[in-house]
């Protein structure tokens, strides 16, 4: 541990991580279709703040960024943390739910809808921040989202109608399509 760095319990942290979410998350809105992932908020915050915890990050990262959504809605502002993605898959987490919540919209459940959704308030973000935006600009995954996304088959549904033979009037069995009866003929 440096000289300047401190470790705190989050609860002692979250109003310092707090402003420094707030000014990583803007900086972030500032370039065009960039995000940054939960573990790279959660150490910026720590750095930035000098404020360290020993608790893992899954602990403490959702309230902070629910604190940062109420932030944004008081403010009339788009949601930043429609910007924080998941390493794995580039899309944002349930916890982006609070968004939705607190503008009296239903969570979503499904977690391309989830992320198309955030896909549009990124696009918002980055409008009000400042970033070079193109005139045509419309909201897409993230690049991590779209490639996940291109290697995960898609799955149809396909109603398949079983086609049923005829019964035998002698022994009562199902004949093949062909119409004979194997048993009685």
């Amino acid at each position: 541990m440096s000289e300047h760095e401190t470790y705190v319990t989050p609860k002692f942290a979250q109003p310092y991580w707090a402003k420094a979410a707030y000014e990583v998350l803007a900086e972030t809105a500032s370039r065009y279709n960039a995000v940054i992932t939960y573990s790279e908020l959660a150490e910026e915050v720590q750095r930035r703040s000098s404020f360290h915890s020993k608790s893992q990050m899954r602990n403490w990262i959702g309230a902070l960024l629910a604190d940062l959504a109420k932030v944004n809605q008081v403010r009339g502002e788009p949601p930043l943390t429609a910007l924080v993605v998941r390493k794995d898959d580039g899309q944002v987490g349930a916890g982006y739910d609070e968004v939705l919540r607190l503008a009296g919209e239903a969570p979503i459940t499904d977690p391309l809808e989830r992320e198309t959704h955030a896909a549009a308030a990124r696009l918002e973000c980055y409008r009000h921040w400042g970033a070079d935006v193109p005139a045509d600009a419309e909201p897409t995954l993230s690049a991590r989202a779209r490639v996940v996304r291109a290697r995960t088959p898609v799955v149809r549904k396909v109603h398949v109608e079983a086609r049923r033979g005829a019964v035998c009037p002698t022994c009562f069995m199902e004949m093949p399509v062909s119409g004979a009866c194997p048993n009685c003929g």
